[in-house]
């Protein structure tokens, strides 16, 4: 299945009236406009890549195929229940492949496929950016629990 791109076009930038102590013409950040059908799909795809229990398992998976039990291991505090339905997501999604090899008992492995590795690198970018900003949202959540205890 080939990606299907859709155009996403933003209009010009409005000049907006002064009103502080800046000088000359702001511009309002131009809004996107989307199709109601690609946003859906693209929430769709979110829902699934962003679940915190899917980052940890394609990171797992990253160094190679793993066995079930291994993964649980690897991916602390997820239910065996979690891993099953999360894996079979990512298996109907096309990210992972289970492979199941005869024997007693009946060994399974999960690995990436390569869709599955085109997200390692947003993935770990994502996670990059959540370790270098911890503490500024700490700070900020301090701020505003603080705030919001005050304004009680």
């Amino acid at each position: 299945m080939e990606p299907r791109h859709t155009k996403v076009t933003a209009p010009e930038p409005q000049t907006l009236p002064e009103t502080g102590p800046r000088t000359g013409p702001r511009t309002a950040a131009p809004a996107l406009r989307h199709d109601s059908v690609d946003c859906r799909k693209v929430s769709q795809v979110l829902a699934r890549v962003g679940d915190k229990w899917t980052v940890l398992i394609v990171s797992s998976l990253g160094g190679g195929p793993k066995r079930f039990n291994e993964l649980k291991r690897l991916v602390g505090g997820i239910s065996q229940r979690m891993l099953t339905l999360t894996l079979k997501g990512l298996e109907r999604d096309g990210m992972v492949t289970r492979t199941v090899t005869p024997s007693i008992p009946p060994r399974v492995d999960y690995e990436l496929t390569d869709l599955g590795h085109s997200l390692l690198t947003p993935v770990g970018a994502l996670g990059d950016w959540a370790l270098a900003n911890t503490a500024r949202i700490d700070a900020a959540r301090e701020r505003f629990d603080q705030a919001s205890e005050s304004d009680s």
